[in-house]
């Protein structure tokens, strides 16, 4: 066989091999590029809503910097108090004004009463199947004294006060400020809590 022809050969297997390895590369970088969830944009984010809390019925972890920019009611919940028929108010509420910018966030606590005994899952059936309940509800913490959870020992910090007993609220402006508090006599439908909720969606 000819000696070029013989180079010729040897020269394209080379280049066909370099080439079908860039294509691999490329195609795993894209890969693990997709694979890779995008994270919560921090530098736009308040520093009250970096944080991280598992979702109640599934443990899996969410950034509260997914809710920058919204207007906020944080609630204490437990499932047998006699304040727990709020939760259909707080439903409501998330119903007639979550388009608008409002999201409420529970976070189930045993730390009054020992009202919350359940675990995640049973929790969760229990706020949906009694209460319909579809806005976020976040695992089963403590939220006062030293161990209560990060948002809520700011939420303290910043309102000079911690929740008082179950369903105790903080609503939150568009700028990750608080805005006031509510004592678990503060129903969801309370004239001033919606005034102010309604105030605070209105600015931008």
């Amino acid at each position: 066989m000819h000696l070029g022809l013989v180079m010729d050969r040897f020269r394209f297997r080379v280049l066909l091999v370099a080439a079908l390895g860039l294509c691999s590369a490329f195609a795993f970088s894209a890969q693990a590029a997709k694979a890779t969830p995008p994270e919560a944009d921090s530098s736009a984010c308040p520093v009250l809503l970096q944080k991280t809390f598992n979702r109640l019925q599934d443990d899996a972890p969410q950034n509260l910097c997914q809710f920058s920019g919204k207007v906020i009611l944080v609630v204490n919940t437990a499932s047998y108090c006699g304040f727990t028929s709020q939760y259909e108010g707080l439903e409501k509420l998330y119903a007639t004004y979550g388009s608008k910018g409002l999201v409420v966030l529970g976070f189930p606590t045993n730390d009054f009463g020992q009202q919350e005994p359940g675990k995640g899952k049973e929790i969760a059936d229990f706020c949906f199947n009694t209460y319909g309940v579809k806005f976020p509800m976040f695992e089963k913490s403590t939220v006062i004294g030293k161990s209560a959870n990060p948002l809520f020992t700011d939420l303290t910090k910043a309102s000079g006060t911690p929740p008082r007993w179950n369903f105790y609220k903080y609503l939150i402006g568009r700028d990750g400020k608080v805005i006031d508090s509510y004592t678990s006599f503060t129903t969801p439908e309370n004239g001033k809590l919606v005034a102010e909720l309604k105030k605070a969606l209105a600015q931008r």
